[in-house]
C-alpha cells in the first residue's frame, strides 16, 4: 500500500546576500547554498556556502561561513558570521579555488567539519574531493587536518566526489556524498552526472566506502542526484536528496526537485519519491527548482532547509514538517 506524502509548511528565505548586505564582507555578494546546521545553547547556527562577484573572466569562488537564526523562528536572523570560516587551499590543493559544501557536526568537545574543495580543469570547467576541518573555538573558525581530501579519487570514483553530509548513528560515523559517474557534453558545455554514495567510519578519519550506487535513477539512467541528507524518526532512517535531468537542467522542467528515501539500516535503500511532499511553488524564488535540502529537529519540530532557484544564488529557505517522519 503506497504510504502518504509528508506535509511541509513553507516558511520563507532565510537568508538572501543579494539582498541583505554584510558590511565589509566583499566575499559574500551571491549565493548562500547547502545549509547545515548545528544546535547551539541559545541559537541555532547555519553553516553555508556564498562567493564573491566573478572575476573578470567570469570565474568564481567560493567560501563558507554560518549565521545564526532564533530558535524560536528560524526566518530571523540575528547575526551573520564576519568572515569565512575556512581559508581556500594553497597552489596546487584540491581546494583551492573554492570550499562547496559543508556539513558540520558536533564531535566531543569540538565541531567537525566535511566539505567538497573545488580546483579547476582544462577539458572540463571543475573537479571536487571531501576534505576534513576542525574546530576548538564553539565552531567559529576551523582549521584544516592537512592540505588533501579525507575521501580521495578511487577506480571506482575518479572524479567529482563532493555533497558530504555528515551523520553520527550509535557512535558510528555515516557520510553521505556523491560521486562523479561521466561527463555528458549539452550544447557545448560539459556537464556532471554523480550519483549518491555512502561511506563509514569509527574515527571519522578512516573510511570504508559501499562503492555502491544507493538510489537507483527515475526520470532517466543519467539523473544527476546531490545532496543525500539522512534523519532517523519512528524506527527508520529517511534520506531526503535532490535530483535533475542530465540536460537543459538550469530551469523549471529539468532543474534539481527533492527526493525520498528510506532504510532500516541507513546503508540500503527503497526510493519513493511521491513521499517527499514538496515541491516548487507556483511564483517566487522556488518556482523553478528546489534542491540541497538538510533536515535538523529544533525543540522537537522538524525543518528542511533548501535551496531555491538557481541552486541557491538568491539564498536557502526553510520548511517545517506537519506532523513527524
Amino acid at each position: 500500500m503506497r504510504q502518504a506524502p509528508y506535509r511541509w509548511t513553507k516558511l520563507g528565505v532565510v537568508f538572501d546576500p543579494t539582498r541583505s548586505a554584510v558590511p565589509g564582507a566583499k566575499w559574500i555578494k551571491e549565493f548562500a547554498q547547502a545549509p547545515s546546521v548545528i544546535l547551539k545553547d541559545d541559537v541555532v547556527r547555519i553553516y553555508f556556502s556564498c562567493r564573491p562577484a566573478p572575476d573578470e573572466r567570469g570565474q568564481y569562488t567560493s567560501h563558507c561561513t554560518f549565521l545564526d537564526v532564533n530558535p524560536d523562528d528560524v526566518t530571523e536572523v540575528i547575526r551573520v558570521h564576519h568572515r569565512p570560516i575556512l581559508p581556500l587551499g594553497e597552489p596546487g590543493t584540491f581546494d583551492q579555488f573554492g570550499t562547496y559544501p559543508i556539513s558540520v557536526a558536533a564531535f566531543e568537545d569540538r565541531f567537525r567539519a566535511y566539505y567538497a574543495g573545488w580546483t579547476r580543469c582544462e577539458s572540463v570547467p571543475f573537479n571536487t574531493a571531501i576534505g576534513v576541518a576542525e574546530s576548538n573555538s564553539d565552531g567559529e573558525q576551523f582549521e584544516k587536518l592537512g592540505p588533501g581530501p579525507v575521501i580521495p579519487y578511487t577506480p571506482d570514483e575518479p572524479f567529482v566526489l563532493s555533497g558530504p553530509k555528515i551523520r553520527r548513528f550509535e557512535d558510528r560515523w555515516f557520510l553521505y556524498y556523491i560521486a562523479g559517474r561521466k561527463w555528458i557534453i549539452d550544447h557545448g558545455r560539459p556537464e556532471p552526472v554523480y550519483k549518491i554514495r555512502v561511506a563509514t567510519s569509527d574515527d571519522g578519519l578512516q573510511w570504508k566506502k559501499e562503492n555502491r550506487d544507493l538510489i537507483p535513477p527515475r526520470i532517466e539512467d543519467d539523473e544527476a542526484q546531490a545532496s543525500p541528507d539522512v534523519i532517523f524518526s519512528n524506527g527508520r532512517y529517511h534520506m531526503f536528496f535532490c535530483y535533475r535531468r542530465s540536460r537543459d537542467y538550469r530551469g523549471h522542467a529539468g532543474g534539481y526537485r527533492i527526493g525520498y528515501a528510506s532504510s532500516h539500516d541507513a546503508l540500503h535503500w527503497e526510493r519513493d519519491d511521491t513521499r517527499a511532499g514538496i515541491d516548487v511553488s507556483e511564483t517566487g524564488w522556488d518556482s523553478e527548482m528546489i534542491s540541497y535540502p538538510h533536515l535538523a529537529d529544533i525543540d522537537g519540530t522538524t525543518y528542511m532547509f533548501y535551496l531555491g532557484n538557481q541552486v541557491g544564488k538568491h539564498g536557502f529557505g526553510v520548511a517545517r514538517l506537519e506532523g513527524e517522519l
